[in-house]
This record gives C-alpha cells, structure tokens and sequence, in this order.
C-alpha cells in the first residue's frame, strides 16, 4: 500500500440513531481500493465545514467571492414537519451532496488532511456492534411517490440480491427440488457462516506471498477461521491469510451490506457484489466454488427472524414442516 490514501467517492448508507444520537452513515471507496463506513454527527460535519474555510480561506471565497469553489453545506428547513427522522434524512441526502462535491473541487481539497483525517476510521466506525436501541433508516433509492418537494422518503430492509454462478440444484425448506439458472438473481436470507463481514481494527502489511495487505477499517470477507491464529479472507480480488487478531465483526456493515453500496460516481456496479465476490485467480476459472454442506432445517429455523419463520410454515399443501 504504497503512498497515502484519499476518499475518491462516497454514498449516503443509513441513519442510525438512538435515543440521545442521531448518526449518518456514508460507504466511503478509497484511493487503495478499499472501502469502509464512516458514522458521523452533523455537528461533526458542520465543525469539518468550518475547519476547510479556516484552513482554505482563498478556495472558501473569504479573501475574494469570486474565488470560492468550497461548496455551502446545506440544512434541512425548521419550517418543515418531518419529525426528527424526516429531517435526518434529508440531512443525509444533502450531506451526500455536498461531500461528493467535495471531492471534485480539486486535490489541494480533495486530498487535504483535514478531509482525509475526518473519513479515516474512528472507534464509532470500528464497533463490532450498534448500540442497544439503534434504529437503522435506509433511504430510499427508487424514485420518489409524487409529494412536496425534499419530502423525505422510507423504505425497508429487503434481502441482498446475489447473482449464481452456474447450474445448481437442492431441495427447499419442505424438501422439494430447488433449482438454481446461471446467472440467476437470486434473494439471500441467511449467510453461511464460512463469508462472514469482518472488518481491519487497524491496518496490516502482509510479508509473505500468501498473506494480504489491508488499510484500518477496511471490509474483509472471512472465508475460514482457525485456532492458529491466521483467518483465510477475501479482500481485494485477493485471497490470502490475515492474523485473527486485526479482525472483528462489521457491526454497521452486516445490517448496510446491499447491491447499492460502493457505487461509483458513473451510476457503475456495485463493487463488492461484482468486481470483488469472487477472488481474480487463476483457478477461478478452472474450478467452481466450493458449496458448502447444506445445513439441518432446524439450524436455518433457528436463524431465521420471526417474518421469516412465518414464510416458512406457508406451504402450498397447508402442511409446513412445524
């Protein structure tokens, strides 16, 4: 990881609030290639804000109008009646806004300390669990219903969309054939445990060839644990070793990870769902992965929420497995 690293792109993930704190989530893609969360207060933005017009008074128009290029943060209207999650997130929508441009205002900004100081990770953004209480509002990204304008929107956590590799065929939950097309979208309800989200507690340079280099905070896929102390994972198109040590639970991003993260500014796919599912080796293209062994109904059941657990007891013939 050679030379510093310096946000290139970011995108407004969630709202994250308690009862006493009002968080906003941004996926944040680096310069390296990694990407991470960071979970900041709006008093936090507005102390940035005013940090970049003390420290770039010229690009801050403070010496001459003409010359400001640092964009205004916004606010959401008081007028307005959106309730305390209303206002956040258009707070977050217009904070998503404003740190994208940001970023396309110029290096001497762009890639300044103060900026890239205040996306680097801190202890908020490397808990390996929210708060007890946290609510986590997800905007929307469809397009709007017709209403007054920045009208805040809602919308639900839904399954994460991943696409099959190749043919595959099982059985369901009551036993019937399950079969799966190549390139199929299919919905996710549980993760197998062996692609676990972890995340670096603090950065790491690997020394030998079979060992990754990974910047703090950055998201890592788990693909085996041992009690030697070195984990397999997954980051970066790569797959290598990591110490165990460095790594623990992604808390924000195992409830945030989506098809909708990590875009980049050209609208493209999203870059850990596509680019980085699968590691770029040359048995990849050789070698199917592994499936790995289908677990007991009752170990899914006991998994599963309690919608879920519902679904699961419609069946055609009105006879589930309960």
């Amino acid at each position: 990881m050679a030379g510093p690293r310096h946000p290139v792109f970011v995108s407004g993930a969630a709202l994250v609030q308690t009862e006493k704190l009002q968080t906003f989530a941004f996926s944040v893609h680096w310069s390296d290639d990694s990407d991470t969360f960071a979970r900041r207060s709006w008093d936090q933005f507005r102390k940035l804000h005013k940090t970049l017009k003390e420290t770039f008074p010229v690009e801050a128009g403070l010496l001459q109008r003409s010359d400001r290029i640092l964009p205004k943060l916004p606010d959401a209207s008081l007028l307005a009646h959106w309730g305390r999650t209303g206002r956040g997130l258009v707070r977050l929508r217009l904070l998503e806004t404003y740190l994208r441009a940001l970023l396309v205002v110029g290096e001497r900004l762009s890639r300044s300390p103060v900026l890239t100081g205040f996306f680097a990770p801190q202890p908020l953004d490397l808990e390996p669990a929210l708060p007890p209480g946290s609510l986590v509002i997800l905007p929307a990204r469809e397009e709007p219903l017709p209403g007054p304008r920045d009208s805040p929107a809602s919308c639900s956590l839904g399954a994460p969309s991943l696409r099959c590799l190749q043919p595959f065929s099982t059985q369901d939950a009551w036993g019937q054939p399950f079969q799966a097309r190549a390139q199929e979208a299919l919905n996710v309800l549980l993760r197998h445990p062996s692609g676990s989200q972890f995340c670096a507690s603090r950065a790491f340079e690997g020394s030998q060839a079979d060992e990754l280099s990974v910047p703090a905070g950055a998201h890592v896929c788990v693909l085996e644990t041992s009690d030697r102390g070195w984990w397999l994972c997954r980051f970066g198109g790569r797959t290598g070793l990591l110490p165990a040590t460095i790594l623990q639970p992604d808390g924000l991003g195992t409830v945030l990870s989506g098809p909708w993260l990590h875009l980049g500014a050209d609208g493209g796919e999203d870059r850990e769902g596509e680019a980085r599912n699968f590691p770029k080796c040359p048995q990849a293209k050789t070698l199917p992965p592994t499936v790995p062994a289908r677990p007991p109904l009752s170990a899914i059941q006991s998994r599963c929420c309690t919608i879920t657990r519902r679904a699961l007891r419609r069946d055609p013939e009105g006879q589930g497995p309960f």
